[in-house]
């Protein structure tokens, strides 16, 4: 079986990949979101020509070696383009073998718990508060992310005490028994870092995401050798493994969060949730949109004998993921359901494909 065609269904922030082999197998993948387009030009200029032609059922190593291929173009592009391809082999997989990807890795598809997280910087804390205090009655979140600082902020708040404000308002709207999460995204230098944890860990705050440029790996690790009652997670941005070792090795980060569209795939993800345990340490994947990113991350949870307690959920109303697959996730009781179907578990809209820019790479 060699893999035959790779197709690209490009949409706004989206791009879909469709691989099918010389005997009609096909998978469904998905490039990490935002710039989609571009991941798609990589995909087929950069990444397609290695792939077709190529035995499909050698995962654990195959995404190395399409980077290796092109290691004067490293990292983020040529590995979100990797992941798209990457991805959908991991459905044909399944759907060869009738099993869910989350059982080809050595789990079982349940109920996994997800955290609500929020993506807004705008939003005041009075009214954060109550939204957060709304979806956990409604939907029975027992964990919640919150956005504070600044992006790159360069110790800057998105407005002067906002963070001092939101922490507080949302500790006391949400209760005691609520688990408390924030992202900072790479926004504060290691004193600055350290000073607000204080005041997280004041107010019961478990999570401490990317305080520092997330570049900044020294910084990052005075600040989760500092805060003695708060875990300092990150990783989200980063795609080389020897990097993700090196960021392990130095304790940079007490829980590790791979981005399965970011870092090259599956495969790759796992390793880094393997130098995680290997070190103690927890894995969340980063999964900030209803894509199928969130899809992979459930997967991988499901797998993974180091998985932090929740899955990351997003809660934004984000139209670009409306009606992109079925069946629809969905938060009952705090849970999210890990697919069982074979591959993913989801199929794609019809219509969507169809209403996205298609192009197509094949043998021949």
């Amino acid at each position: 079986m060699k893999i035959k065609s790779i197709e690209t269904f490009n949409k706004g922030c989206l791009c879909m990949v469709r691989v099918r082999t010389d005997d009609g197998a096909e998978g469904i993948g998905q490039t990490a979101p935002f710039n989609a387009n571009i991941s798609a030009i990589v995909l087929h200029q950069q990444i397609a020509h290695h792939a077709l032609g190529a035995d499909p059922s050698d995962l654990d190593t195959i995404a190395d070696r399409w980077i290796e291929a092109e290691y004067k173009f490293p990292w983020s592009y040529v590995c979100r383009a990797v992941g798209g391809v990457e991805t959908a082999l991991w459905d044909l997989k399944g759907k060869l073998e009738g099993k869910s990807v989350c059982e080809m890795l050595g789990g079982k598809p349940r109920p996994f718990p997800a955290y609500g997280s929020s993506m807004s910087r705008q939003i005041k804390p009075e009214d954060e508060a109550e939204r957060l205090a709304r979806l956990r009655d409604s939907h029975g979140y027992t964990a919640f992310k919150i956005r504070i600082g600044k992006v790159c902020g360069h110790d800057e708040d998105q407005w002067p005490g906002r963070t001092e404000a939101i922490v507080p308002a949302v500790r006391k709207a949400i209760g005691d028994d609520v688990r408390l999460l924030v992202d900072a995204n790479s926004c504060y230098t290691a004193p600055r870092a350290i000073e607000v944890g204080k005041m997280l860990e004041d107010n019961g705050v478990c999570h401490f995401e990317e305080p520092c440029p997330y570049w900044e790996l020294e910084w990052t690790a005075q600040v989760a050798e500092a805060l003695e009652q708060l875990d300092v997670a990150g990783g989200e941005q980063d795609v080389d493994l020897a990097q993700w070792q090196r960021m392990v090795n130095m304790n940079a980060v007490d829980i590790v969060q791979p981005d399965v569209c970011y870092v090259g795939g599956m495969a790759r993800s796992m390793r880094v949730a393997a130098m995680a345990a290997e070190a103690g340490k927890q894995c969340v994947p980063h999964s900030s949109n209803l894509s199928l990113v969130t899809v992979f991350s459930l997967h991988l949870l499901g797998a993974i004998p180091n998985a932090a307690p929740h899955l990351e959920y997003g809660i934004e109303d984000v139209p670009w993921t409306d009606n992109l697959f079925t069946p629809a996730l969905d938060v009952h009781d705090g849970k999210v359901m890990i697919p069982d179907g074979p591959g993913w578990g989801v199929t794609m809209n019809p219509e969507w494909l169809e209403s996205a820019e298609h192009k197509i790479s094949e043998v021949g």
